[in-house]
């Protein structure tokens, strides 16, 4: 197999996985905020073990690199606890569409960083997306567990975009597994004081299944996604994780069984073809 059909092979799984990480939402009988704790410390713990295994540097370069990797744990445990918790509301598919929200979310944010203004396309993306997220919410009522988990699926997506920009900015020098062991660290130890369920009182089925999430979900798909850009541009990449909507969705239907509505994935194909198209014009421009 040639590098780059092996780093395709490579970027396909990761973005399957990904997918799928959705799906311990509702397979694992904890709550958001526990499931995050564990699954968190599982991958970080792999992920120390593996850059142990590649003798790959685990320190900081600079202090103050430190406080960032703080900060970036922080926005990725709570864009975590928000991710499973609107999977848990809404559904697998409502709540991994309206996380998908992301993209044009990033594209709005970072003008504000740069005090640039939001360009028409963009604000036509997100028009799009506004609609999108309109036809999953079946009422306005926020007692409604499903327009709840939409709500949170979107405030999973800005901490996510916020997450994104900030690595991008101040700490895009270190590389995939070594940003990842950081970010899972302080994610499992800011949150471990909030944990309902004690480890020891977690049942054995629900273990398997937080190492599983921990290891195969998580840590596997992260180094993988690192090592397919060796060979593919980011501009494949991008484009390719637009797939996760899709695979979660058919996970989803597979395994747990879930049906969604026309409306939904009406929704949803507006949503990820806003999600495409921004991912497109960003990797196109900086290709120009």
């Amino acid at each position: 197999m040639q590098p780059q059909q092996q780093s395709l092979l490579y970027l396909h799984i990761a973005v399957l996985l990904f997918g799928g990480t959705a799906l311990f939402a509702k397979l694992i009988g904890l709550n958001a905020l526990d499931i995050t704790v564990y699954r968190a410390a599982i991958a970080g713990i792999a992920i120390y073990i593996l850059l142990n295994v590649q003798k790959k540097q685990i320190k900081l370069n600079k202090p103050k690199d430190y406080l960032i990797a703080i900060l970036l744990g922080a926005a990725v445990g709570i864009h975590w606890v928000t991710y499973f918790a609107g999977m848990q509301m809404a559904g697998i598919t409502i709540g991994m569409l309206a996380f998908f929200s992301y993209p044009v979310i990033t594209v709005f944010l970072e003008p504000l960083v740069n005090k640039s203004k939001p360009k028409t396309k963009d604000v036509i993306s997100a028009a799009v997306v506004i609609l999108g997220i309109y036809l999953l919410v079946p009422t306005a009522n926020l007692g409604d567990d499903v327009t709840l988990g939409v709500i949170t699926g979107v405030v999973s997506a800005l901490f996510f975009s916020i997450r994104n920009i900030t690595h991008k900015r101040y700490f895009s020098q270190y590389g995939g597994p070594q940003t990842m062991f950081y970010q899972t660290l302080v994610a499992s130890l800011m949150l471990c004081a909030f944990i309902e369920v004690p480890v020891y009182e977690v049942s054995s089925h629900d273990l398997l299944l937080i190492l599983i999430a921990g290891v195969i979900f998580t840590a596997t798909p992260h180094s993988l996604f690192a090592a397919s850009l060796k060979h593919l541009s980011a501009a494949t990449a991008g484009l390719i994780s637009c797939l996760q909507p899709l695979y979660g969705t058919l996970l989803a239907i597979i395994i747990i069984h879930e049906r969604p509505s026309i409306m939904t994935l009406v929704g949803g194909v507006l949503i990820v073809s806003a999600a495409c198209f921004e991912t497109w014009s960003i990797t196109r421009k900086g290709r120009q």
